[in-house]
């Protein structure tokens, strides 16, 4: 079973008709260089829409008709491409497929452990790995300053928040919903929370951070990161890391009204990739599985069962349903 791509939803919220279910079996050789993988765990991210899309970055282009791609972990069946053997872990770039014929390159081999998948796809994967490098290589927090985090009950600002309060700082998260801003302050041991949906941004802010922001983490963009902008403090750092509010716009929306500021306060702003730290990811692993052995992570995620589910689960990471990590289960590991 593989999901395909049908449509670009350029502009417009995903749909079900984006993507066709194709059953053909999968019986192609291998060439050199290339493994058959039994994928076991998917993962769910906004930058998939813009894949579809084919809206420009760093991704590969794709095509109508391909495999729905996502980062995921695999299992080899056959291996064509030394340092890879038959019953391996594979981390890296696959797709909506129950098996797929992929490219060794740039796949790295999972250590087995409990959890593997689910951890290698969450606080060891993009998510953590986003946040940690994002945070401390371009952040820069330092203990006593405020960081401000949009977007924050999601996989990577979750992380974020936690990695404040790790290096001394006052962190305040802006999330859609009272339980999410609950769990954001009872459970991960964020300072305040600021419900968007039902609260003004701007004016809490300025009640929350009298003498302003210090450290800026945007996973959302459009007029919420123009109203943070507006609460920056001297020197202050801004890091753009995501945009959903703008993946379901039409054209290229507007930047912000009061980047101005990043003048008069003599801020940076400053966007990344992961792949700026390649050579780090490890040191960057290890770090974060210390701290969650210790308890000062927490990682939460949603695992869905069944890779027929695979549409409504990325939709549902649109819709902003999911609380942390959304996963897709697609088979056990033999």
């Amino acid at each position: 079973m593989q999901w395909r791509i049908a449509a670009r939803p350029t502009g417009r919220e995903l749909r079900a008709d984006d993507y066709t279910r194709d059953d053909r079996p999968l019986d192609a050789p291998l060439a050199e260089g290339e493994l058959r993988v039994r994928v076991l765990m998917l993962s769910c991210d906004p930058a998939q829409k813009g894949w579809m899309e084919n809206a420009g970055g760093y991704a590969a282009p794709t095509e109508i008709g391909d495999i729905m791609p996502a980062g995921g972990i695999g299992q080899v069946i056959e291996s064509a491409a030394p340092g890879f053997a038959p019953g391996d872990l594979i981390q890296g770039s696959l797709g909506w497929a129950e098996e797929m014929i992929v490219s060794a390159t740039g796949k790295r081999v999972v250590p087995p452990e409990p959890d593997a998948p689910r951890l290698n796809l969450g606080l060891l994967g993009s998510s953590g790995l986003t946040a940690y490098f994002g945070l401390t290589r371009i952040g820069e927090p330092r203990a006593g300053d405020t960081l401000v985090v949009n977007g924050a009950a999601g996989a990577v600002g979750s992380i974020v928040g936690q990695l404040g309060k790790i290096a001394g700082c006052r962190v305040i998260g802006i999330a859609g919903g009272e339980t999410k801003c609950r769990w954001l302050t009872q459970e991960l041991g964020f300072d305040h929370a600021i419900d968007y949906k039902t609260e003004k941004v701007k004016p809490r802010i300025r009640e929350l951070a009298p003498r302003g922001i210090d450290v800026l983490w945007d996973n959302v963009g459009g007029d919420m990161l123009d109203d943070l902008m507006a609460r920056i403090a001297h020197k202050a750092r801004v890091v753009i890391c995501g945009g959903i509010a703008r993946y379901q716009q039409q054209g290229t929306p507007p930047g912000p009204g009061n980047y101005f500021n990043i003048v008069f306060k003599s801020a940076r702003m400053e966007g990344f990739l992961l792949s700026d730290f390649t050579s780090d990811h490890d040191l960057g692993r290890e770090r974060l599985r210390a701290w969650l052995a210790e308890g000062r992570i927490k990682q939460r995620d949603e695992v869905v069962d069944g890779l027929e589910n695979a549409p409504e689960t990325l939709m549902r990471l649109f819709r902003g349903d999911n609380v942390g990590k959304l996963l897709i289960k697609v088979a056990e590991p033999t």
